[in-house]
């Protein structure tokens, strides 16, 4: 009788077995998490369209439909679909944790407010769509494509905001004839600002010259739009953008025609400037001229009384949004930082301070990978979003914007736009295991692997 012997078992060899089928059995798990991401995404569009575009108030009919809470449902249905793999929940970078420890301490300012019932609505309706949209931005998107859809449905419907409401101005102060968001003249302006760049981004882009012509007439009514706002936290906003538009795309990206394109246009809106709109932005350093509101002044009350309140009640403030009725003076702040520290304390303000940071290092990290210097529209979507915090920064200095969702709207992107640039091909990541793994052929291989996964994944 012939024995027969048995091979010892070798463990390296079906370790490294294990090794090169985790990418395909890595793939059938990506497929659900894909699709779940794919109706997120698709919830997001809608979400980012019916918030900047506002057609409840273009279509007539639509006004008795509720909107806001489908807007809500929306979100709340997107999250749960992209958020819902536990290895989701384990990739939240660092500035979607400070956000949603932002969000958890504006809740526990609730039962130390001045006005409980205002607060907590605030904080439902309000802070709680912050969280969620820039969760939604930052963890939903899969693609450099997707990332752009949403930045042009931004730029696009503020652009055309603008333009209805030049059409329809009919003297004043000039606010969003759709309400909204860009009902308030400052949000509008600041709107504006901070959409400038994508705008211009867009048009440097665009390959047809008949969409530039568009672009370029859509940032001729922004500008336009912005004047007859009257909003000096919108000037002020307006000015750091294009100064940083210009030194991100003009000098940086060797687009030097832009520097005379740009004085040519400031001096024709000068000249068809709105009257006493120079009168408007003096009033920003002096006391002695008061145009469509207040002078220096009221201001530099609001920011004293902002500064008073923070001190007196450094830790829980007193409520979202009860500055106005806290102080008697039954006005905003006018200052995103004050706002935050006065009605949510210190610690509010130093975790939002925190977010922006954050927001900054992302896009400096962009800069420093291998597909930002490959990919030249990577490089403009990084300058656009680096020039739109810059403006955001200063510009909330003179406006309240810490319960707005376009702030957070711009976390979410940077997020997103670090996280795709900083990915490895499929490729490149099996061939490093089948290097790793000590085999020959790795090439053939891994593109072998790859191919079969990006199609399994499909």
């Amino acid at each position: 009788m012939e024995v027969v012997k048995l091979k010892p078992f070798d463990r390296s060899a079906r370790s490294r077995e294990r090794t090169l089928m985790a990418p395909l059995t890595d793939g059938l798990e990506e497929r659900k998490v894909k699709s779940s991401n794919a109706f997120a995404y698709k919830a997001l569009v809608v979400f980012s369209f019916l918030y900047f575009m506002r057609p409840e108030d273009l279509i007539p009919g639509m006004g008795s439909i509720p909107v806001e809470k489908i807007i809500g449902g929306i979100a709340f249905i997107a999250l749960f679909f992209g958020i819902r793999s536990r290895s989701t929940l384990r990739k939240w970078p660092l500035e979607l944790k400070l956000l949603a420890a932002l969000v958890g301490w504006q809740a526990l300012c609730v039962p130390f407010a001045f006005f409980i019932s205002g607060s907590f609505w605030t904080v439902v309706n309000k802070c709680s769509k912050a969280l969620i949209v820039a969760l939604l931005v930052a963890l939903v998107v899969d693609s450099i494509s997707q990332l752009r859809r949403l930045m042009f449905i931004q730029a696009s419907a503020v652009a055309f905001m603008t333009f209805v409401s030049v059409l329809l101005y009919r003297g004043g102060r000039m606010g969003g004839v759709l309400g909204g968001v860009f009902d308030n003249p400052n949000d509008l302006a600041m709107n504006i600002a901070l959409n400038f760049p994508l705008c211009l981004m867009f048009l440097l882009l665009d390959k047809n010259p008949i969409k530039k012509l568009v672009w370029f007439a859509g940032i001729l009514v922004m500008a336009r739009g912005l004047m007859l706002t009257y909003s000096r936290s919108g000037f002020v906003a307006i000015v750091v953008a294009v100064i940083f538009s210009l030194l991100e795309f003009g000098v940086r990206n060797k687009r030097h025609y832009l520097l005379g394109v740009a004085a040519f246009c400031a001096l024709a809106l000068v000249i068809v400037g709105p009257q006493s709109y120079g009168d408007r932005i003096r009033s920003l350093v002096s006391n002695d001229v008061q145009v469509y509101g207040d002078a220096k002044g009221p201001r530099a009350e609001l920011l004293v009384k902002s500064l008073v309140i923070t001190a007196q009640r450094p830790l829980f403030g007193v409520g979202p949004s009860n500055f106005a009725s806290y102080s008697g003076l039954w006005r905003v702040t006018h200052n995103t930082y004050t706002e935050l520290s006065s009605e949510c304390g210190i610690p509010a303000l130093i975790l939002f301070l925190l977010i922006i940071r954050q927001c900054f290092k992302n896009l400096a990290r962009t800069r420093a990978t291998a597909l930002y210097e490959a990919n030249p529209d990577i490089r403009m979507y990084t300058s656009a979003l680096w020039v739109g915090f810059a403006s955001y920064l200063v510009g909330a200095a003179f406006a309240s914007t810490a319960y707005q969702l376009f702030p957070y709207f711009m976390v979410g992107y940077t997020t997103a736009l670090y996280r795709l640039a900083s990915e490895k091909p499929a490729s490149a990541a099996v061939n490093a295991v089948a290097k790793g793994a000590g085999l020959r052929g790795e090439n053939q291989l891994g593109w072998s692997l790859a191919s079969r996964r990006s199609k399994w994944g499909r």
